[in-house]
């Protein structure tokens, strides 16, 4: 499959000539006169890859990285500076911006296909479906680190069980690595001094966890505790950070872990704020299913305590139960024992405040 590369660069007869070398190479080019114009190329056009002059009016290389990388849809594109500049500082602000390489002008035909070739190379890498399974996970890990002595820690990874309603960590201790949940139901919660709880996120299978306070250097915000038997494994923090320092491309990828994880709290507690609690119950059981739910399956159902539900919702366990009640008569659930299972999905979705 041909490669579509982006050129963004100000001189019309570098431009020219860089895009011949690049096609003469089979890949497909598109060029950009100025940082402004290669922003709007690159959202429209989704490029395999960005070559970007620094020095270029209306907007320089650096804004473009900057505004490129703060967009879902572009951040993970490998991004290779173009620059008659070579002096160490350039070279390292771009790096710690995030771009991948670093082209200096004059350049010859070899230097410049090999950069695009390598960062290519490790971005397809990087895009390759891993299976979410113990297997997966150290094919991922070994694929973006190249150091042996860590390769062959992350193939004897250690894999425990853990029992229903058991503590993976808890709110102050210090972690030593991050988890992977490689099959079961796994909640995160705060607990207030007064003794209530509230659940702060729900991982599924294949979902990293616990990696912000090695981020932040810091002490576990929330604890941890299993939804149901559940087999999860400790990612050395040797390891982790091998995998965010090593490689711009997974960086980026837990940058934007986060970044969706910040959303979904922000949005969480502004439902808490406004919704009523027959709402948040509504949302709280969809929530769920869209977690949780396998694909094929036509109708959802989990075992799940009133208690954990109530949390979740960020209300009083009898209201809930109370409300469940209601939604069972109104046949949008159906609960047996420990179990509901969702009949009417779209009028939990719908549902008005």
């Amino acid at each position: 499959m041909v490669k579509t590369i982006l050129l963004i660069e100000d001189n019309k007869d570098m431009r020219e000539n860089t895009a011949e070398i690049l096609e003469l190479s089979k890949y497909k080019v598109v060029t950009a006169k100025n940082g402004k114009e290669g922003i709007e190329i690159a959202q429209k056009e989704k490029p395999d890859l960005i070559i970007c002059d620094i020095m270029m009016p209306v907007l320089d290389g650096y804004g473009v990285l900057h505004l490129l990388s703060k967009s879902a849809s572009t951040a993970s594109i490998p991004f290779i500076f173009l620059t008659a500049k070579a002096e160490r500082s350039d070279m390292r602000k771009g790096m710690e911006m995030g771009a991948d390489d670093y082209v200096t002008k004059p350049f010859d035909d070899i230097e410049l296909l090999n950069a695009v070739e390598s960062r290519l190379k490790k971005a397809e890498t990087m895009k390759q479906e891993f299976s979410k399974n113990m297997e997966g996970l150290n094919e991922f890990i070994s694929s973006v680190k190249g150091i042996e002595e860590l390769k062959k820690l992350s193939t004897e990874r250690e894999i425990r069980t853990y029992k229903k309603k058991e503590n993976v960590f808890l709110e102050g201790s210090y972690p030593k690595g991050i988890y992977f949940l490689i099959k079961g139901k796994v909640k995160t919660y705060k607990t207030h001094e007064q003794g209530k709880v509230f659940i702060t996120s729900l991982y599924k299978d294949g979902d990293f966890f616990g990696y912000l306070p090695l981020l932040e250097e810091g002490k576990y915000t929330d604890s941890a505790s299993t939804l149901e038997d559940s087999e999860i494994c400790l990612i050395p923090q040797d390891d982790f950070f091998a995998l965010i320092y090593k490689n711009a491309e997974v960086s980026r990828k837990f940058l934007k872990m986060l970044s969706d994880n910040l959303q979904e709290k922000e949005e969480q507690l502004v439902k808490l704020a406004y919704n009523s609690v027959r709402k948040r119950v509504a949302e709280t059981l969809v929530t769920l299913a869209d977690r949780y739910k396998k694909q094929g399956d036509s109708q959802f159902s989990m075992s799940i305590s009133r208690e954990d539900l109530a949390n979740l919702a960020g209300t009083a366990t009898e209201t809930t139960i109370r409300t469940l009640s209601d939604f069972k008569e109104e046949g949008l659930v159906d609960i047996k024992g420990g179990t509901i299972g969702i009949l009417n999905y779209d009028k939990l979705a719908n549902m008005r405040n």
